[in-house]
Order: C-alpha cells, then sequence, then structure tokens
C-alpha cells in the first residue's frame, strides 16, 4: 500500500520530535529554514539530470537510487514547510483539487 501524505506528516514529526533539542522543532518561524533546505535539495536534484540525463536515471540503478533519495529529501522538507503552517493532508488536497480543476478548463 502507497506511503499516504497523512503517514509522511507523521513521520516527520516524529523525526522532528526526537530532534527538537537539535533542530528547534517546526513552526511559521523555522518555514523560511525549511524552505532554504528545501531548496538546497532541489538544487541536488537538478544537478543530478545536469551532470547524468534523463538516460541514466532511467537506465542506470545507481543514478536513480541517487536521485530518488535526494527526491524524498525535497518531499520530506516539504513536508515540514507544511507542518510549519499547520496544513493538512485533507487541506492540501482540497486546494490541489481545485488547482487541478482551474488548470484543466485553463488550457
Amino acid at each position: 500500500m502507497p506511503l499516504t501524505l497523512k503517514e509522511m506528516q507523521e513521520m516527520q514529526k516524529v523525526l522532528q520530535e526526537k530532534n527538537f533539542e537539535r533542530w528547534g522543532g517546526l513552526s511559521p518561524e523555522k518555514s523560511i529554514s525549511k524552505l532554504l533546505w528545501l531548496h538546497g535539495e532541489v538544487a541536488e536534484v537538478s544537478d543530478i539530470i545536469k551532470k547524468k540525463g534523463a538516460d541514466k536515471i532511467m537506465s542506470d540503478p545507481e543514478v536513480r537510487a541517487h536521485f530518488v533519495e535526494e527526491m524524498c529529501d525535497v518531499l520530506m522538507y516539504y513536508n515540514d514547510v507544511l507542518i510549519c503552517y499547520a496544513i493538512t493532508p485533507e487541506e492540501l488536497e482540497k486546494a490541489y483539487l481545485e488547482k487541478h480543476e482551474f488548470n484543466m478548463k485553463r488550457w
């Protein structure tokens, strides 16, 4: 069964609680730090695409594993930002569906 956004957020909360002394927890004030880390991870993903290319990502198991790992880092920091602002999976789902519907009519 696929991992849900709710489960990912719960996992991030546990990780943040475990490392509260070191990282200081999640709050709106911490979001800028999490966004900066998120940008760094997106840059790492971009770097793999730039240096290895789509063909290697699709065919080389080692490159692909590294790419997927970096995408997980992106997802983890993305979830941290959601948690900073108490954005629930249900709230995100509603907004996502509305945005999708808008985009489907847009073009």
